[in-house]
């Protein structure tokens, strides 16, 4: 069996947590026997190489469609359908805040494909999203593809609720690097709170620094701007003070080191549909301060505290009281037994197995 996985241009000069669930799910199937490469949207392939192709990010359709129709071979698609709704209301002002009342989301996202290809020379990638739309294109890829991949049963039911499409699924869920965050926690105490993600408004550390200052603890910020965030993450720093660290970039023996020294991490997003670094941390044994928005709630069910993302006083009070109680270890014990990429890449093989026996 030869797979080719296909993602955004960026995915490696702008990592996120699409670029761990590609490639660590890569890595895991080469251990069970699988050929696997890994592509990207806008380089040349040869498909005939391989028997099935594994697209992410659905709500991309334009990286999709092309090589959907120039191979000619059978896909399953990875959703990691996030919406954007909230967020756009929430941070856009003046002229972008009166788009976001006048056009839909989908009519937002298709500008933005525009706006990007005219204006930073992103290549639209298939004529066939600039005449169908976004959401035509989105749906058209849900109609085509042998089985869709989300990482929860809720945004599955979002997919289909936003876009009046259904399509056969198989759930595989997110997961940690057994090998380097399962190992067992330390027995020492725990202290300072740590917040790990791309400074992005999605991500909602602005918000994050003014709620720390209410409260008595210190908080590291681990990971670098998005690219198109740099005036938001000079916000983040503007706002901060003698309580807040910003550590950049770091090793992952470093940031092992930083969730097994944290008390409480904070994941205080307006959207996630799961929060990768929310598991890492809880198998680390920090307490997990997180939003409901997106699909955290079907991983962490009732052992995280959970906040509102646009309210400081929310997010200080839910840190309070994360940070008085002691860690619960089920939700380490259900990580280790649910959320791997061992067990990921076995789910993912399954998915795989199905569509290529009903192609014989």
């Amino acid at each position: 069996m030869k797979i080719l996985m296909i993602s955004r241009a960026t995915l490696f000069s702008s990592p996120g947590g699409d670029t761990t669930q590609v490639v660590e799910t890569a890595r895991h199937l080469r251990v069970l026997g699988v050929e696997v490469d890994i592509k990207l949207s806008d380089q040349r392939i040869a498909y005939k190489k391989y028997d099935l192709l594994h697209f992410f990010n659905i709500d991309r359709p334009n990286d999709i469609l092309l090589h959907m129709r120039r191979s000619k071979k059978p896909f399953v698609v990875s959703t990691v359908f996030v919406d954007y709704g909230e967020l756009e209301r929430y941070f856009r002002k003046g002229f972008l805040r009166l788009c976001t009342k006048v056009f839909s989301p989908d009519q937002l996202e298709y500008l933005k494909v525009l706006a990007r290809a005219f204006l930073n020379g992103e290549k639209l990638r298939s004529l066939e999203y600039f005449f169908r739309g976004h959401r035509s294109s989105v749906q058209q890829v849900v109609r085509k593809t042998a089985m869709l991949l989300p990482n929860s049963k809720s945004e599955y039911q979002r997919l289909v609720d936003s876009y009046k499409e259904s399509q056969r699924y198989k759930i595989i869920p997110n997961a940690i690097r057994k090998e380097l965050f399962g190992q067992a926690p330390p027995n020492y105490k725990k202290e300072g709170l740590l917040c790990v993600g791309r400074i992005e408004s999605r991500k909602n550390q602005l918000n994050l620094i003014r709620a720390v200052k209410k409260t008595k603890y210190k908080l590291k910020l681990v990971g670098i701007p998005a690219p198109n965030h740099i005036e938001y993450f000079n916000s983040c720093k503007r706002e901060a003070n003698e309580q807040i660290e910003f550590l950049g970039r770091i090793s992952e023996e470093d940031l092992l080191k930083e969730y097994q020294a944290a008390k409480v991490h904070i994941l205080a997003s307006w959207f996630e549909t799961t929060g990768l670094s929310s598991l890492e941390a809880a198998a680390q044994g920090c307490q997990l301060v997180i939003s409901r928005k997106g699909d955290t709630e079907e991983y962490f069910q009732g052992d995280a505290f959970y906040c509102e993302p646009d309210d400081v006083n929310s997010i200080a009070k839910a840190i309070e009281e994360a940070y008085k109680e002691p860690f619960n270890n089920c939700l380490r014990s259900r990580i280790m037994k649910e959320y791997t990429w061992e067990i990921t890449a076995k789910m993912t093989l399954e998915a795989y197995q199905q569509v290529l026996r009903e192609q014989e």
